[in-house]
C-alpha cells in the first residue's frame, strides 16, 4: 500500500461532540435574548398605545428582572441537582409559553402584565446556572473562555437580531406579532434541546474515542463527573475573589441593562428617529459586544495556554473592558448627531464585551465543580441593575429631561467595578 493509499484509508476525525454542545448553547442563549430584548422595542409601540409616562416602561421593563433575580440561586441548585439540560428544557418551555400570552396580560391591567414579565423572568433564570453547570462537565481547561464566549454571544447575537427584526415586524404586523412569532420559536428549539443535550460528555452516544480521551484525562473537579455534588456554601462565601465576582456581576450588568432596555428609546428621544431606526442603531453596539467577546476570549485562552497567569489574564480582560466602558458613556452626552451617538455606543458596548475574559469566565476557574452553582449566586446580584437601573434610569429621564444622568451614573459604576476587580479577583482553583 502506497502513501497515498494510506492516507485515502485514514478514517477522518469526528466533529468534536463538545462543540456541537458548545453550539446548542450558544442557541439557546441566542433564543433567550430574542425573547427577553423584543419588549425594549415593542415598549416603544405600547407606550403609545397605552400612554404609559417613562417611569411607567422602566418599570415594566425593570419587572422582568424581579423573577430573574429570585430564581437565580435556585436555579443553580437545581442544575447542580439534577442537571443543566432538564432544568434549561423546562425553562425554554415556560418563558417561551410566558413570551407568547404577553399581548394578551398588557391588554388585560397592569398587574396582569407585571405577573407576565416577572413569570419570564424566573422561566430565563435558570439560562446561566444550568449551561455554566454543563460547562464544568464539558470544557476543557484551555477552552474554558471560548465556551462561555460563544454562549454569551447569544446575548449580543439575539439581541441584535430582536432590535432589527422586531421593529420591522412592529411596522408590517403591529406588535403582538414579535412576541408570538419568537415564542414559538422558543417552543420548538426546547424539543431540540432535551432530544441532543446530556449533562455529562460521557454519555453522549456520538462521543467519539479520542474526544473521550480528552474528557478522561481531566481532574474530577474539572469533569464533574459522579454523584449531585453537596455545596460548601461556607468556603465559597468565604473568599475575597468570590466577592468581587459577585460585584463585578453587578457593576458590569449595570451598563449591560441600561443599554439592552433603553437604547432604542435613547436614539428616538435623543434624535427623533421612526421606531424601526431606533431598533437599527441599537443594533450596532451589540454586533461590537458580538465582536470583541469572542475576540477577548481567544486572546485569553491563548494567553492561559502559553502559561500566562490567569488571575493576570481575568484581571487585565475585565479593567480594560470596564474603564473602556466608562469612557465611552461619559462621551454619550456630548454627542451631537446621530452617527456619533451610535459609534460612541458601540465603543462602550465593545468595552463590555472584553469583560468575557474576564468576569464571566472566572467561576470556572475559582469552583469548576460548582459553576453553576456560582453563577446562580452571582446571578442574583447581576440582575439588580435591571431592577433597580433600569427602573432609575426612566426617572433620571423624567426628572432630568435627558440620557446624560443615567449615562454618567452607570459610568461610575463600571469604575467602581474595575477597582474592586483589581484588588480582590483570582483566577485559581479556591473550592475543591
Amino acid at each position: 500500500m502506497t502513501e497515498m493509499d494510506g492516507l485515502m484509508h485514514t478514517k477522518p476525525k469526528a466533529w468534536p461532540v463538545r462543540y456541537t454542545f458548545a453550539g446548542l448553547c450558544f442557541l439557546a442563549c441566542f433564543i433567550c435574548y430574542i425573547d427577553r430584548v423584543n419588549i425594549s422595542v415593542a415598549a416603544v409601540s405600547m407606550q403609545e398605545v397605552y400612554g404609559w409616562s417613562d417611569t411607567t416602561k422602566g418599570f415594566v421593563l425593570s419587572s422582568f428582572f424581579i423573577g430573574y433575580m429570585l430564581m437565580q440561586i435556585p436555579g443553580g441548585w437545581l442544575a447542580n441537582r439534577f442537571g443543566g439540560k432538564i432544568v434549561l428544557g423546562l425553562g425554554l418551555v415556560s418563558w417561551s409559553l410566558v413570551t407568547i400570552i404577553t399581548p394578551f396580560a398588557a391588554a388585560a391591567s397592569m398587574p396582569m402584565l407585571y405577573a407576565a414579565r416577572i413569570a419570564m423572568g424566573l422561566g430565563e433564570a435558570v439560562t446561566l446556572p444550568s449551561a455554566y453547570s454543563l460547562f464544568g462537565r464539558w470544557a476543557l481547561p484551555t477552552e474554558r473562555t471560548r465556551f462561555v464566549a460563544l454562549f454569551s454571544s447569544g446575548i449580543p447575537a439575539g439581541t441584535l437580531f430582536a432590535l432589527v427584526t422586531t421593529g420591522a415586524l412592529i411596522k408590517r404586523f403591529d406588535w403582538p406579532s414579535v412576541f408570538y412569532l419568537f415564542g414559538a420559536v422558543g417552543l420548538i428549539f426546547s424539543v431540540v434541546w432535551l432530544l441532543l443535550v446530556r449533562n455529562d460528555p460521557r454519555e453522549h452516544p456520538k462521543l467519539s474515542a479520542e474526544e473521550r480521551a480528552l474528557f478522561d484525562v481531566q481532574t474530577p473537579q474539572e469533569s464533574g463527573k459522579g454523584q449531585p455534588l453537596e455545596t460548601p456554601w461556607g468556603k465559597i462565601f468565604s473568599l475575597p475573589a468570590f466577592w468581587a465576582l459577585i460585584l463585578n456581576h453587578f457593576c458590569t450588568n449595570w451598563s449591560f441593562y441600561v443599554l439592552l432596555s433603553w437604547l432604542p428609546s435613547y436614539f428616538r428621544k435623543s434624535f427623533d428617529v421612526s421606531i424601526a431606526s431606533a431598533g437599527a442603531l441599537s443594533a450596532g453596539p451589540w454586533l461590537a459586544v458580538f465582536m470583541t467577546a469572542n475576540v477577548s476570549a481567544f486572546i485569553a485562552d491563548r494567553l492561559i495556554h502559553r502559561g500566562v497567569s490567569v488571575t493576570f489574564v481575568r484581571k487585565l480582560m475585565q479593567i480594560v473592558g470596564l474603564v473602556l466602558a466608562a469612557g465611552f458613556l461619559l462621551a454619550a452626552p456630548f454627542a451631537q448627531t446621530q452617527m456619533v451617538a451610535f459609534l460612541v455606543m458601540c465603543g462602550a458596548a465593545g468595552g463590555l464585551g472584553l469583560t468575557t475574559g474576564g468576569w464571566a469566565a472566572n467561576h470556572l476557574d475559582i469552583a469548576p465543580r460548582y459553576a453553576g452553582v456560582l453563577m446562580g449566586i452571582t446571578g442574583v446580584a447581576g440582575p439588580l441593575p435591571g431592577v433597580i437601573g433600569v427602573a432609575v434610569t426612566g426617572w433620571l429621564i423624567d426628572r432630568t429631561g435627558s440620557f446624560a444622568a443615567p449615562l454618567m451614573l452607570s459610568a461610575a459604576i463600571a469604575l467602581l467595578g474595575a477597582l474592586i476587580w483589581l484588588l480582590f479577583a483570582s483566577g485559581e482553583n479556591l473550592v475543591e
